[in-house]
C-alpha cells in the first residue's frame, strides 16, 4: 500500500480535457477529445469491482427493506420515491417554487435548492413514468456515478484496493438507503466526488464547474466550492494563475446564484436564510447538538434507537476527522469535511437528518479504509459484513420504523 506521503497531491496538473491549450494544434486537441470515451470506459473497468459491490451493498439493503416492509404490509416505492423530502422535490417539480416567505415553520419550499427538482421535470417530460419514478431512476444512476466517483478519489491517493473499500464503507453507511431514494445525496456526492477528484488531478476548471453545480444542488455545495478554491490556490505557487483564478470564481457561482436568486424573489437581501429561520436552521455554534447529545447519551433512559445512531455517527466523525488530520489528507479534502462538520454540528436545526447531511462526506472513511487494507482478512470480512447487515438493518429501520424524516 502507497504511503501517505508518496500521494501525487505535488504532481504537476494535467490540463482540462475541453480547454484550449496554447502550442496544441487543433487536430491533436481533436484526437484527444475523441479518445475521451475510450478513458471512461478504461475507468469504468477500473472501477468495476467497486461498483459491483457497491451494487451487492445497496441491493442487500433494498432486499432487507423489501421483506420487512411486506411483513409490514407497506408498499417499497411510495417509500422510496414520494415521502419526506422526495415529495417537497416533486411538489417544486409540478409547481414551482413560493413566491412569499410566509410565516408557517417548515412550510416554504425555497429551502430546497432546484438542481434535482429540475432535471426531475426535465427527463420526465422526455420518459415514461411518472415524476416520482423519474426522480428516483435518477438518484439511482447517480449513486453509481457517486461511487465510481468516490473510488476513483480513493484510488488515486492510496492505491485501487482502497477505492475499493472506501466505496463499499460509503454504500454501507447506516443511512446508506438514502442514496436509493428520491433525495438529493446522490446527486450532490457525484458532483462533489468528481470535483473533488479533477481538483486533485489539476483539472481545476472541471473541478470548479461540477462545485458549481454542486452549490445548485444542496446547501453544503458551499464546502465543495471551497474545497475546490483551496486546491486552485494552491495551484498558484505552480503558476497556473488565469486558471487558478477563474476556478476561485467558478466553483461558488451556482450556490450564490440560487441564495441570490431567492433574496431577489422574496425582495430581501436574506431571504434565503430568513427561509432556514423558518425551518429552525439557525447556527448556534453547536448548542443545540451538544444539548441532543447529553440527551441521548446521559439523560434518556430509554432513547430512540434511530438517534442513537445519529449520535454515534457524528461522534465518529468527529473522530475520523481527527485522523484524517493526522493521516495530512490532501488540504481540499479537509476543507470539504472539515467545513461540512461545522455546517452539521454548528446548526441549531432538527438533530435527526444529521447523519444523512454528512453522507457526501466520504473522504471521512479514509482512515477506516487505510486501516482495513492492513488488517486480516478475517477481520476484514467480519467488519465488513457487520457494516453491510447494519446498513440494512438502519435503513429498513429509518422507513418503517423511525416516525419521522430519514
Amino acid at each position: 500500500m502507497p504511503s501517505t506521503d508518496s500521494r501525487p497531491t505535488s504532481a504537476p496538473p494535467r490540463s482540462d480535457p475541453g480547454e484550449a491549450v496554447p502550442g496544441v494544434p487543433a487536430a491533436r486537441r481533436a484526437h484527444r477529445a475523441a479518445g475521451l470515451p475510450a478513458r471512461v470506459r478504461a475507468g469504468l473497468r477500473h472501477a468495476a469491482p467497486a461498483l459491483a459491490a457497491y451494487a451487492a451493498v445497496r441491493l442487500t439493503g433494498l432486499l432487507t427493506l423489501t421483506l420487512w416492509a411486506h411483513r409490514r404490509h407497506h408498499g417499497v416505492w411510495p417509500i422510496l420515491a414520494a415521502q419526506w423530502d422526495a415529495d417537497w422535490y416533486l411538489g417544486i417539480a409540478d409547481h414551482g417554487y413560493a413566491r412569499h416567505l410566509g410565516t408557517a415553520f417548515d412550510a416554504n419550499n425555497l429551502a430546497f435548492f432546484p438542481l434535482y427538482p429540475v432535471l426531475v421535470k426535465a427527463v420526465a417530460a422526455v420518459t415514461p413514468g411518472s415524476r416520482a419514478s423519474t426522480g428516483l431512476a435518477i438518484a439511482g444512476v447517480c449513486s453509481f456515478v457517486a461511487a465510481w466517483g468516490v473510488h476513483a478519489v480513493g484510488s488515486h491517493l492510496y492505491g485501487r484496493r482502497v477505492g475499493v473499500l472506501l466505496t463499499v464503507l460509503w454504500a454501507a453507511l447506516p443511512v446508506g438507503l438514502v442514496q436509493w431514494m428520491g433525495y438529493t445525496e446522490s446527486l450532490f456526492t457525484a458532483f462533489t466526488a468528481w470535483a473533488l477528484y479533477a481538483a486533485l488531478t489539476g483539472r481545476l476548471l472541471w473541478a470548479a464547474s461540477l462545485a458549481s453545480l454542486a452549490g445548485l444542488t444542496r446547501p453544503t455545495g458551499v464546502a465543495v466550492a471551497a474545497a475546490v478554491a483551496v486546491a486552485a490556490l494552491l495551484s498558484l505557487r505552480r503558476g497556473f494563475r488565469a486558471r487558478a483564478l477563474a476556478a476561485v470564481v467558478l466553483a461558488p457561482a451556482g450556490w450564490l446564484a440560487y441564495v441570490g436568486w431567492v433574496g431577489h424573489r422574496l425582495g430581501r437581501w436574506d431571504g434565503y436564510f430568513a427561509v432556514q429561520r423558518l425551518w429552525h436552521n439557525e447556527w448556534d455554534g453547536g448548542a443545540e447538538t451538544v444539548r441532543r447529545l447529553r440527551e441521548v447519551l446521559a439523560q434518556n433512559s430509554s432513547p430512540e434507537l434511530f438517534l442513537v445512531m445519529v449520535t454515534v455517527t457524528l461522534l465518529a466523525a468527529v473522530a475520523l476527522y481527527a485522523l484524517s488530520v493526522g493521516d495530512r489528507q490532501p488540504l481540499p479534502l479537509l476543507v470539504l469535511t472539515g467545513i461540512l462538520l461545522l455546517i452539521v454540528l454548528g446548526s441549531g436545526g432538527v438533530y435527526f437528518p444529521r447523519a444523512r447531511f454528512l453522507l457526501p462526506g466520504f473522504p471521512l472513511l479514509l482512515p477506516l479504509a487505510l486501516y482495513l487494507t492492513r488488517a486480516s482478512r478475517r477481520l476484514r470480512t467480519l467488519f465488513l459484513t457487520a457494516a453491510v447487515l447494519g446498513s440494512a438493518y438502519c435503513g429498513a429501520y429509518m422507513v418503517l420504523v423511525w416516525p419521522s424524516a430519514p
